[in-house]
Formats: structure tokens, C-alpha cells, sequence
């Protein structure tokens, strides 16, 4: 086969595949996609709140988030939702639709701006029951080791019958 052949071919091959990612990534999902998972199988959802031009963003998901520890954690006890706080599609959610409200050359969503409590600080995490209520946004930049411990504690439940101080004493880090 000529080389444009082979060429054409890879090209449909792309397009008509979508990529999935890799073994050990976090699955991420957009917020519908979580929303349409929890009406079959239960779990608490996971919101990484981003903006493109936030570098700290980019560390957490470098640094973070490719963690394989963090990733199957992630994976197995939350549907894990990526947020862009500036995207400009309306979300509805839990009854609501929000909107993109452009202010000057920037903007902010509106769901964004309701997960943070009106903190647009970047990265946030918000983590949420399996009923989509608040359990608790989660400002700053965290490495993996203490992003797990977190998430772990959220992820099973533990916030349910313990105080977090009480149960951070009998984590076993997996790092």
C-alpha cells in the first residue's frame, strides 16, 4: 500500500475511534455523564474545578492525578468529574440550569461559582455525596500523597461517623 494509503487509513482509524485513556488514568467523566452513572450504581462524585491558563492546575494534574495510587482511588470510589470554571455551556444540574456569566475579557460559570461558595480559587476540588449534596470544597494545590489520604477518607464514607482528625490517625498510606 502507498504511503498516503497507509496514511489515510491511520487517519480514519483516529477519527472513528475515540481514545480512551490509559490504563491507570483517571476516568474522567463531564458532570451529565457522572450524573447518568449514579442513577444505576451509587457513589460519590468527584469535581477537579479548573481553569486552562491556572498553572497549579496543571502541577495537581501532572503531579496528582497521574499518581496510579490516586487514579484506581479515584476511580473505583467516586465517578470523577473534570470542571472548567470558564467553559461556555450551560449545565443543568440538580433541577438548575447554569450559565457562563462573561465579565470584561474573563468569565466564570455559574456552577463553578456555586460549588466554590463564590471562592473562585483555582484548583479547587469539591467533593460530593452520592445525592449530588456538598460535602466539602477543597481549595489548593495538593500533592499525591496528601491528596489520597483525603480522598480516601471521603471516597469510603469514613466523613460519615468520624472526625477527621480522629481517622487520619489509623490511615495507612499506601505511598
Amino acid at each position: 500500500m502507498a504511503l498516503a494509503g497507509v496514511l489515510a487509513v491511520t487517519a480514519m482509524t483516529m477519527i472513528d475511534r475515540p481514545v480512551k485513556p490509559a490504563e491507570g488514568d483517571v476516568q474522567w467523566l463531564t458532570l451529565a455523564e457522572a450524573m447518568k452513572k449514579a442513577e444505576k450504581e451509587k457513589r460519590p462524585i468527584f469535581v477537579d474545578v479548573y481553569t486552562d491558563w491556572c498553572g497549579w492546575c496543571k502541577v495537581m494534574d501532572r503531579e496528582t492525578f497521574s499518581d496510579p495510587k490516586v487514579a484506581q482511588l479515584l476511580n473505583e470510589k467516586f465517578y470523577p468529574v473534570k470542571f472548567n470554571a470558564e467553559q461556555t455551556e450551560d449545565v443543568k444540574f440538580k433541577g438548575t440550569t447554569f450559565k457562563y456569566v462573561g465579565e470584561g475579557g474573563r468569565g466564570v460559570h455559574q456552577l463553578a461559582a456555586a460549588l466554590l461558595g463564590n471562592k473562585l480559587s483555582y484548583p479547587t476540588v469539591v467533593f460530593l455525596n452520592e445525592e449530588f449534596g456538598m460535602i466539602q470544597p477543597l481549595p489548593g494545590y495538593h500533592d499525591a500523597p496528601q491528596f489520597h489520604k483525603i480522598a480516601q477518607f471521603y471516597g469510603e464514607g469514613h466523613y460519615k461517623t468520624v472526625k477527621w482528625e480522629a481517622w487520619q490517625t489509623t490511615y495507612k498510606s499506601p505511598f
